[in-house]
């Protein structure tokens, strides 16, 4: 028996937080630009990735850096791409500073789609990843700074 469409987007929001492959920002310009570099390597809350973040434009980028499971892009939306490893692909564009955060995009590769999200830095070595659908689904997750 096949699971209702609605069931199955729940199921791939339950994912994208549970590997927690979100980033992006919500904060403001010269707030955001003032406050600690977040470049540096991050793991995901559930320790599903390790994401490279770098300083992209006005804001942040986020690369995969290491991945547990399959390490391939299987859910891409484009057949060529799903076949890659993960390790290298750029997930998050960051680059609109709002107040203290960033806001952005995400991709995530548990289901092959980009949503809007956002990055806000809660400490030097924490911050909140938030990837949401609509604006009003979100899910967040705490990301730890590995170095």
């Amino acid at each position: 028996m096949t699971m209702p469409r609605a069931n199955r987007r729940r199921r791939s929001m339950m994912r994208m937080a549970a590997f927690g492959l979100l980033l992006v920002a919500s904060g403001g310009s010269t707030q955001a630009q003032k406050g600690a570099d977040l470049s540096g390597l991050w793991q995901t809350e559930t320790a599903g990735s390790t994401v490279r973040i770098a300083r992209c434009g006005s804001g942040y980028c986020g690369t995969i850096a290491a991945t547990a499971g399959s390490g391939v892009d299987a859910q891409n939306p484009d057949p060529a791409l799903r076949t890659r490893k993960l390790v290298g692909v750029q997930i998050m564009q960051a680059g609109t500073p709002s107040g203290a955060a960033f806001e952005g995009s995400l991709y995530n590769p548990n289901d092959g789609k980009t949503y809007a999200g956002s990055l806000t830095p809660k400490g030097p070595d924490t911050v909140e990843v938030a990837g949401c659908v609509l604006s009003v689904l979100c899910k967040r997750q705490t990301w730890r700074r590995i170095r």
